[in-house]
């Protein structure tokens, strides 16, 4: 069953990782670079300071860094070890001779799961919770997607790589956000935040935040910058 779950797996990656043209090297090469999003994050920052206390965009910041933390360290420090799936990359790899490496990235020697797909995840599902806004939704679930699939395209992860980061990402959300909620009901702790807001009306809340778009805004303009990047130096 598992040698199964492999060759598929396998399969998958050569047929997905098979369509590159120097236009989507560049353009996911890119996409997947981490630095390449600051102002997405910046946008994401200037929401909760808009919208919160200082005290509370404190502690959402914190909450938020937390889900990724955990993400990362779960995929990197827990389950890598136990796993020690090699990269499609790794060039000790029987597979790595047919896979399509993007500027000689390899990325290290084990990657599963994927470290790049939980965080992104884990990002996404914490603003989804979060704001409770269904474009806003959609449009950071596509983030997530196209960052993770960008680790098969430059070769670097198979896709159940992608899918076990997803579900850490999800689960690191869930249980951080969840954990967010609580301190926010405890009296001690929301008395410190100074926040009085009342659950039924903090879910209201949250459902009627504007300047919500921006973070929309600022990822689409971001993404329109890779696609013109991509054009004129692929």
């Amino acid at each position: 069953m598992l040698e199964t779950l492999q060759q598929t797996d396998e399969q998958l990656l050569l047929f997905l990782n098979g369509f590159h043209t120097p236009f989507w090297d560049s353009f996911m090469w890119t996409f997947t670079a981490k630095l390449t999003w600051i102002p997405m994050y910046a946008a994401i920052l200037y929401v909760l300071l808009k919208n919160f206390r200082p005290s509370i965009s404190i502690v959402t910041v914190i909450a938020i860094a937390l889900t990724i933390t955990y993400a990362d360290q779960v995929c990197a420090t827990l389950i890598r070890p136990l796993v020690e799936r090699m990269r499609p990359s790794n060039p000790n790899n029987p597979i790595s001779e047919f896979v399509h490496i993007v500027n000689g990235k390899r990325g290290g020697r084990y990657g599963f799961p994927s470290c790049h797909a939980a965080n992104s995840f884990a990002l996404a599902f914490f603003l989804m919770f979060l704001f409770k806004n269904r474009f806003l939704t959609l449009f950071i679930l596509f983030w997530a997607a196209l960052n993770s699939y960008s680790r098969i395209y430059i070769g670097v992860h198979y896709p159940g790589d992608l899918a076990m980061g997803m579900l850490v990402g999800f689960s690191g959300a869930l249980l951080l956000y969840a954990l967010f909620r609580y301190c926010l009901r405890v009296p001690k702790i929301a008395g410190f935040l100074k926040y009085d807001i009342p659950e039924k009306l903090f879910i209201e809340h949250q459902r009627k935040i504007p300047h919500i778009q921006w973070i929309i805004y600022i990822g689409l303009l971001t993404m329109a910058f890779i696609v013109f990047h991509s054009l004129f130096y692929s």
